[in-house]
């Protein structure tokens, strides 16, 4: 009897001190991938700061313009999307904005800054120039015009009907010849 005393409080020092230690390892697995959420969210919360500075120089653009589509994704690599080709990411010191855009010869980085306001300045130039480039679209459409644009497409059937008689008759004639030449080889001589 004075054995089974003992035993139990050895027994219970051992479970909690077995617990103590999965505890700990519970919390330092916990603190080691917080450390990347942290760090996720980190960028997350930079990205949002620079959202919000951003917001003022979209709510200058004219509603009917719906070339730019802003937003932030919270994927492994966390982004601002500027437009469908261009959007900002933190750096790899995770303080650094880089403003990327996607062009047919890969990623083009059209500014890094640690500064906030300096990326909202990249940001306004990377806007006035698209801008732009849609106004001088939109000028060469006018420029041609609805009319005349369709008399070009008109023209362009009327030359492919052309076209493909053109052929159909060429494809006569040659059949033609080759029919004629393969009679007079075939031909008997006298």
């Amino acid at each position: 009897m004075f054995g089974r005393g003992t035993q139990k409080t050895d027994a219970v020092e051992a479970p909690s001190a077995l617990k103590d230690a999965v505890r700990d390892a519970r919390i330092e697995a916990a603190e080691r991938t917080g450390v990347v959420v942290d760090l996720r969210d980190a960028d997350v919360a930079r990205l949002d700061l620079l959202n919000e500075a951003l917001d003022p120089r979209f709510k200058e653009i004219p509603a009917e313009i719906d070339l730019f589509d802003r937003g932030l994704s919270r994927g492994d690599v966390p982004r601002l999307w500027i437009d469908a080709i261009a959007h900002i990411e933190m750096g790899r010191d995770k303080r650094q904005y880089r403003f990327v855009q996607d062009t047919r010869y890969g990623r083009t980085v059209l500014a890094e800054t640690y500064e906030v306001p300096e990326m909202v300045q990249a940001v306004t130039r990377y806007v006035a120039r698209r801008l732009v480039e849609r106004e001088r679209a939109l000028a060469d459409d006018a420029a041609v015009g609805y009319g005349t644009a369709q008399k070009m497409v008109q023209q362009e059937q009327r030359r492919g009907r052309v076209r493909a008689l053109r052929s159909f008759f060429l494809g006569l004639v040659v059949g033609i010849g080759a029919l004629v030449a393969l009679a007079l080889l075939n031909a008997p001589w006298p």
